[in-house]
């Protein structure tokens, strides 16, 4: 291990610590939409059929299983999603973005992108983003 692997690891977490409680602030303040709920319907919105199981919205997006149950009843309860049960196993259900869901998501999408800009790449630049996006790709593959 060399003496940079912590430091990575701990700039990682420093600017996670820092930047999603703003981003999630602004996306709030903007939108009435907290960054759960913007980065679950994100996903459900590029999905294919714009549907995911609880399952697959846990492994690609920034909540846990448990938690995007929750977060799935919360935008439920907004009229964002929808639940659909899966019928190859009545146990388990689909979520759905709804127009209500995708109205949100792109009224939200200039705050979101615009937090993204200011607050991160606008530090760096376009080569240093690359290189950031392309190294943290990797340690996900």
């Amino acid at each position: 291990m060399s003496d940079t692997d912590p430091a990575a690891w701990a700039a990682l977490l420093r600017v996670h610590a820092a930047l999603v409680p703003l981003i999630d602030r602004e996306l709030q303040a903007a939108c009435r939409l907290p960054l759960t709920w913007y980065d679950v319907l994100l996903e459900l919105n590029s999905a294919p059929g714009r549907r995911l199981s609880m399952g697959e919205l846990g492994q690609v997006a920034v909540v846990s299983r448990t938690r995007a149950s929750r977060v799935v009843d919360q935008l439920a309860d907004a009229g964002l999603v929808a639940r659909e049960v899966n019928p190859d196993d009545r146990r388990s259900a689909y979520a759905t973005i709804t127009e209500a869901g995708r109205d949100r998501l792109r009224a939200a999408a200039p705050v979101y992108l615009e937090a993204i800009r200011q607050h991160f790449t606008s530090r760096m630049t376009a080569t240093e983003a690359r290189t950031v996006a392309a190294a943290l790709g990797k340690v996900l593959n």
